[in-house]
């Protein structure tokens, strides 16, 4: 980092507060902090469920992916837009007819207070773990290599920044600093591959250069990292959970202003998925080809922006860091806000307050949540001689399951009862953990011969909705609850032709890296 890049990060930083006070100025005095007044559009639904995909993290685990076996990991993106789809067109008219502010509301009325209870507190801790202390373990360790800074500082300041949008403005206020982050994201990542390409002498200099398998999205069943039937089969679950029932991710969908903006916007996403691969997957296959005996593919990223990038440019690399880790983080407080304010303190304890007073609440539960964060990202980095990073994300690839059953079986089949429910998001989730964390730290006397990790999630899967199934069928005549009725609106046209040009797209690109 040299003065000028030091000058650009903070030209970065300035215009980010001048657009959060800006979208914050644009809520009205006394509106909700939570859904941006149910007013949001298209463009911002989309680089919003985007930017709270992307993170640090994730710019150089793909980078790295790529260096090593190619384009297949870009399966995680592109077929994503199967349930990103599953959410415009059987989630998002449900939640949005249903107004309500979270998904624990949404189940709520699905199979009542006990269910909604249950997953207001499975929500929070997700996200306190997963969304917050993992993404800020990964961004303090950038912040701390740059500012030479302890980790809980790194940590502060990061939280710091995302609180003051989430706080001042709510979701408005991420939403639209959101936009402005991730086009920035776009051109400087898309800056580098260009560069790159150049610098290897073209596409199909970088053909010739790396292996023939580094373009191929299906491996072979045989292959232990990538093979096809268990992305194929394994992934849904993921994707299911991750898109259709995550708070963090679902949220901008729930502000949309109408169902319209919400299918438009959720759309957007899926083209924006497109970009991953080439944004950053192959900033990695180029390193592959301009440094090929680079000893930690992890180092892919920053080793391109080291050897590519002029000074100022590196600068803007650290704002676009940053801004992943804001876009981040500020989403997953507005969504930790939402779920205890309105789930668990207006539900429980203040059902009459007034909407003042829900803010107020809400800014409270965000300086709580951020502390917690800290205090969890400093324990994780005090843990020494564990990737814990990869660790944690493997355990949470755990929690898919459940919510996946629960959801799919709560809005496919009328029969579910709310005792299958409430098993599922208790004994199922015991169970799921238990099974991880004897697939990540097997004693020494358990021999058994594991199936691939996104196998192992599928048939988990299926386990508990076979559970689920017996219980509702075995359940006699207890009470049970309508399925939230969704929208009924004619589809336009126009979100019909852009799906239909999306799935096109998709499938062509699977045929063409096949």
């Amino acid at each position: 980092m040299q003065s000028l890049d030091w000058l650009i990060l903070g030209i970065y930083f300035a215009i980010l507060v001048a657009i959060g006070v800006w979208a914050s100025s644009k809520r009205k005095k006394e509106g909700s902090l939570f859904l941006a007044e149910r007013s949001l559009r298209w463009h911002h639904i989309g680089f919003s469920m985007w930017g709270t995909n992307v993170g640090p993290s994730m710019l150089i685990a793909s980078a790295s992916a790529g260096f090593t076996t190619g384009i297949v990991s870009g399966n995680y993106a592109w077929y994503a837009f199967v349930f990103i789809a599953l959410l415009a067109f059987v989630f998002a008219p449900r939640y949005l007819g249903a107004k309500v502010h979270t998904l624990p509301e949404f189940m709520g009325l699905r199979f009542g207070q006990s269910t909604r209870n249950i997953l207001a507190w499975y929500t929070i801790v997700t996200i306190i773990i997963s969304w917050l202390a993992l993404t800020l373990f990964a961004g303090g360790i950038l912040i701390r290599q740059v500012f030479d800074i302890p980790m809980w500082m790194s940590a502060l300041i990061l939280l710091v920044i995302s609180a003051f949008f989430t706080m001042l403005g709510g979701l408005k206020a991420v939403a639209y600093t959101n936009v402005y982050q991730m086009l920035l994201l776009i051109f400087v990542s898309l800056v580098l591959v260009i560069v790159g390409l150049d610098r290897v002498g073209g596409i199909a200099a970088l053909a010739a250069k790396v292996p023939a398998d580094y373009w191929v999205m299906f491996k072979p069943n045989s292959d232990e990292a990538f093979p096809w039937l268990p992305i194929l089969l394994g992934y849904p679950v993921m994707g299911v959970w991750f898109w259709c029932t995550d708070q963090s991710m679902v949220q901008p969908v729930l502000a949309a202003k109408d169902l319209r903006e919400g299918q438009l916007g959720t759309n957007f996403t899926g083209w924006l998925k497109i970009l991953d691969v080439v944004l950053y997957i192959l900033p990695g296959i180029i390193c592959f080809a301009l440094f090929p005996t680079l000893s930690n593919p992890d180092e892919a990223y920053l080793t391109m922006v080291e050897n590519l990038f002029p000074v100022g440019m590196v600068g803007l690399v650290f704002a676009v860091l940053t801004a992943c880790l804001v876009s981040t983080i500020g989403s997953a407080l507005n969504a930790l806000s939402t779920v205890f304010t309105m789930d668990i303190y207006v539900k429980r304890f203040r059902p009459d307050a007034s909407q003042r007073h829900i803010n107020y609440v809400g800014r409270i539960v965000t300086v709580i949540g951020a502390a917690l964060a800290i205090i969890l990202t400093i324990a994780i980095d005090s843990i020494k001689g564990l990737n814990l990073f990869n660790v944690f994300q493997s355990v949470l690839g755990f929690i898919a399951p459940p919510m996946t059953a629960v959801f799919l079986t709560g809005i496919f089949w009328r029969r579910t009862t709310t005792a299958a429910a409430n098993f599922c998001l208790t004994a199922g989730t015991a169970f799921c953990l238990v099974v991880g964390i004897l697939y990540l730290w097997p004693p020494a006397w358990f021999t058994l011969q594991w199936p691939h990790f996104m196998m192992l999630s599928f048939w988990l899967c299926l386990l508990l909705v076979i559970a689920m199934v017996t219980i509702s069928l075995l359940g006699g005549d207890g009470q049970r609850y309508e399925i939230p009725a969704p929208i009924h609106e004619p589809l336009s046209k126009r979100i019909v032709a852009l799906w239909i040009a999306l799935a096109a797209v998709m499938i062509g690109l699977y045929i063409f890296f096949n």
